[in-house]
C-alpha cells in the first residue's frame, strides 16, 4: 500500500436485528463512499430477499476512504482506508461470520440498547476472540425511549471484563457518535502487517460472473497481485491468468495492483465453479509455496432433498447449486435418485432458515420450482458388530430396525432471556425431550438458561416459540456435542392414497400420534383445494395414525338455471358428483413449492 495511506480491516458482528446494516449505512455516508443520491437503507444487503426479510444473509465487503484531518484524527498518513465486512447475525449463518473474521484484524461488537447481550452476541464474540482480534464494544440504539443504556453497558463490560468507560455508545439511525466510533476503529485496530514475498491470498468468498468466470473475494496476506499475472489455486492445483483485480466500493472497481494487507477481488477467468472453494489459497505459480491455514470446514447437521418439479431441469438445478455454493460453502449437496421423485440432490444445511433461504434463492434467481423433503437431522445406525452408518433422512431409513441401535445428535442449548420470561420458556421445555442443566445470571434482570436437548427438537420451530413467549426479547444459540441412543420411528404421509415421500419424517415413538395429527392438519391448511376430495393420512408402517380430508373445490353447476323443476338441478348435481368420483380415482395432486416450505416451518 502507498506510504501516504493506512488501512484498517474490520467486521461488524452482533445478534440479528441489532443494527449492523444501519451502522454500515452510516459508515458509507460519513466517509462519502456512497453519494446521497444513491443511498438507500440496508445498502450492503444486495439481495431483495435480504431487504424483504430485514436480515443479512451473506457477508458483504466495502472499501471506504477518508481524510483523517477532516475528522480530527491525528496520524501521519494523509488517507485512511477502511475495509469493512458486514456479516449476518442469525445462528444459521455463523460460518459467514467466521470467514469474515479471518480476513480482518478487528471487530465492532454491536449490542442493542433495548435488548442487551443476546445468545449470538456471545457466540460471535467467542469467534472473534479465537481469531485474536481487537474487539471494540458498542451499544447501539441509544436514541430509543425504551433503551436501557446503563444496564446494557454493565452487562457488556462484565462479559468483556473491561471498564464501562471503554464501551462506545451510538445511534446508527441518527448518526450520533458514529464519527467517534470511526476514530476508535482507527486508533485501536492495528493496521495489517505488510509481508513481502511470494503471493499468498486467502479466499473468503466468491461469486460467478458469466464473462469474468469465478470472482474470488480475497485478503492479500503476502506479496502482491497484478492484472495478467499467472496464479495457482492450491487445493485444485489449477493455473489461471488474472483477468481483473479491484476493490469493493461496494460494486467492483478495478485497479492495477493489490498489495499485502488489502482486501479486494480477483477475477480468475475460471468457468467451472466447483474448481474454487472458500478457504483456499491463491498463490504464484512457483512451487514450494505453502498454503494459508484456511477455514475449518462446516459440518451440516440438517439435511433435505431437493428435486426439480420438471425432471428436465435437473442439470439447471445442479448448476444453480454449484453457483450458490461459491458464496455459501456451508451448503453441501450430492446427487440422489428416488423412484417417485426422479433425480435430485441431498443437501446439507446449517439450520432450517438456511433451507428456506436456499430454496427461495433457487426459485428467484434460477426460476426453479422444487419438491423439498422434510428437513431432518443426521442419524447413526449401529449394527450388532458395532459398525456405524449415517442416515440423512427418512428416505434412507431401513425397513427393519431389529438388532440396530439408533442414535441422534444432541446439542448444548443456550438461551438468554429477561428473567420475567424464564417461567414461560421453561414451560416450553416440559413438552420437549432433553434436560435442564443450569441457570446463570448475567445481570439482575437477565439470565442464561442451559439445556442438553436433541437437535431434532431445536429445528422443529423452537426458535419461533421462544421468541413468541418472550415477546421477542429472548435469544438462543446451540452447538452439537454428541450422538445418543433414541427410540425413533419413520412416519410417512399419504395424499390421495399415494405416499408423498417428501413429507416423510423421523419422530420419537412416544409422540408419533401427536406429530401425525399435527402434520396432516398443517398439510390440509396449506394444500390448495382440488377438483375432488383428498384424503391426507399419516402412517407408521401399515398403521394409519391420523387423517384429514380436504374438501373438493365445488362449482355451482345450478347457477345457469332460472326456475324450472327441481329434478333438473338434482340431475346436474348427481352428474357433478359422478365426475368428481372419477377424478378422485384417477386424479393426481400437484403440491406447490410454497406448501413444502410452509409445512417445514414447524
Amino acid at each position: 500500500m502507498k506510504k501516504e495511506e493506512t488501512v484498517r480491516n474490520f467486521s461488524i458482528i452482533s445478534h440479528i436485528d441489532h443494527g449492523k446494516s444501519t451502522l454500515a449505512d452510516r459508515f458509507l455516508e460519513v466517509t462519502g463512499a456512497i453519494s446521497s443520491q444513491k443511498m438507500r437503507p440496508q445498502f450492503l444487503d444486495m439481495m431483495d430477499l435480504e431487504r424483504e426479510r430485514g436480515i443479512t444473509i451473506r457477508m458483504q465487503p466495502v472499501r471506504m476512504e477518508l481524510d483523517p484531518k477532516k475528522m480530527g484524527i491525528k496520524i501521519n498518513q494523509k488517507k485512511v482506508v477502511l475495509n469493512l465486512i458486514d456479516t449476518p447475525g442469525h445462528v444459521d449463518f455463523s460460518y459467514e461470520v467466521s470467514r469474515s473474521l479471518a480476513a480482518t484484524e478487528g471487530a465492532v461488537l454491536l449490542v442493542d440498547a433495548t435488548q442487551g447481550v443476546q445468545a449470538q452476541t456471545l457466540a460471535n464474540l467467542d469467534l472473534a476472540r479465537k481469531q485474536g482480534l481487537v474487539i471494540i464494544p458498542v451499544i447501539n440504539k441509544i436514541d430509543l425511549e425504551q433503551a436501557n443504556v446503563e444496564e446494557v453497558v454493565k452487562e457488556l463490560a462484565n462479559i468483556l471484563e473491561t471498564s464501562e468507560d471503554n464501551i462506545i455508545k451510538i445511534s446508527a439511525k441518527t448518526g450520533e457518535n458514529v464519527v467517534g466510533l470511526i476514530k476508535a476503529i482507527i486508533e485501536k485496530i492495528p493496521p495489517p502487517i505488510e509481508k513481502e514475498g511470494p503471493l499468498r491470498a486467502l479466499i473468503f468468498d466468491s461469486e460467478y460472473d458469466p464473462y469474468k468466470g469465478v470472482v474470488a473475494y480475497v485478503r492479500i496476506m503476502e506479496g502482491i497481485v497484478r492484472n495478467g499475472q499467472q496464479i495457482r489455486l492450491f487445493a485444485s492445483q489449477i493455473k489461471a491468468e488474472v483477468k481483473e483485480i479491484g476493490y469493493f466500493r461496494p460494486e467492483f472497481s478495478s485497479t492495477n495492483v493489490l498489495q499485502s494487507g488489502e482486501i479486494g477481488y480477483i477475477a480468475t477467468g475460471i468457468k467451472e465453479p466447483n474448481k474454487i472453494r472458500v478457504g483456499d489459497t491463491i498463490m504464484g505459480i512457483d512451487l514450494g509455496i505453502k498454503p494459508l491455514p484456511g477455514y475449518k470446514e462446516p459440518q451440516p447437521m440438517i439435511f433435505a432433498s431437493l428435486y426439480p418439479k420438471n425432471p428436465d431441469e435437473f442439470d439447471i438445478l445442479k448448476t444453480a447449486l454449484l453457483k450458490l455454493k461459491l458464496n455459501d460453502p456451508s451448503l453441501t449437496f450430492e446427487p440422489e435418485t428416488r423412484e417417485a421423485l426422479g433425480r435430485g440432490f441431498r443437501c446439507g444445511f446449517l439450520g432450517t432458515l438456511h433451507v428456506e433461504i436456499i430454496a427461495e434463492r433457487l426459485r428467484r434467481e434460477f426460476g426453479l420450482e422444487l419438491v423439498i423433503s422434510t428437513p431432518s437431522v443426521i442419524y447413526k445406525l449401529v449394527d450388532q458388530k458395532g459398525e456405524e452408518k449415517f442416515i440423512y433422512g427418512a428416505n434412507d431409513w431401513p425397513d427393519f430396525c431389529q438388532g440396530l441401535t439408533i442414535k441422534e445428535p444432541w446439542a448444548s442449548l443456550e438461551i438468554i432471556t429477561p428473567s420475567r420470561y424464564m417461567g414461560k420458556i421453561l414451560d416450553i421445555f416440559k413438552d420437549l425431550r432433553g434436560s435442564y442443566i443450569e441457570t446463570r445470571y448475567i445481570s439482575s434482570e437477565r439470565v442464561v438458561l442451559l439445556f442438553d436437548i436433541p437437535l431434532a427438537e431445536i429445528i422443529a420451530n423452537l426458535y419461533d416459540k421462544i421468541k413468541s413467549v418472550s415477546q421477542g426479547y429472548a435469544s438462543m444459540n446451540y452447538k452439537v456435542f454428541d450422538f445418543r441412543v433414541g427410540d425413533l420411528v419413520k412416519m410417512e404421509v399419504l395424499i390421495a392414497g399415494e405416499k408423498e415421500k417428501a413429507f416423510s419424517k423421523i419422530v420419537p415413538r412416544e409422540r408419533v400420534y401427536q406429530e401425525g395429527r399435527r402434520l396432516v392438519r398443517k398439510i390440509k391448511d396449506y394444500l390448495p383445494p382440488q377438483q375432488f376430495s383428498v384424503a391426507i393420512q399419516a402412517a407408521v408402517g401399515d398403521n394409519i395414525i391420523a387423517r384429514e380430508t380436504l374438501k373438493a373445490r365445488r362449482k355451482d353447476v345450478t347457477a345457469p338455471l332460472y326456475g324450472g323443476d327441481y329434478s333438473r338441478k338434482k340431475k346436474l348435481l348427481e352428474k357433478q358428483k359422478r365426475g368428481k368420483k372419477k377424478l378422485k380415482e384417477k386424479g393426481k395432486v400437484r403440491i406447490p413449492t410454497k406448501v413444502f416450505l410452509e409445512v417445514f416451518k414447524g
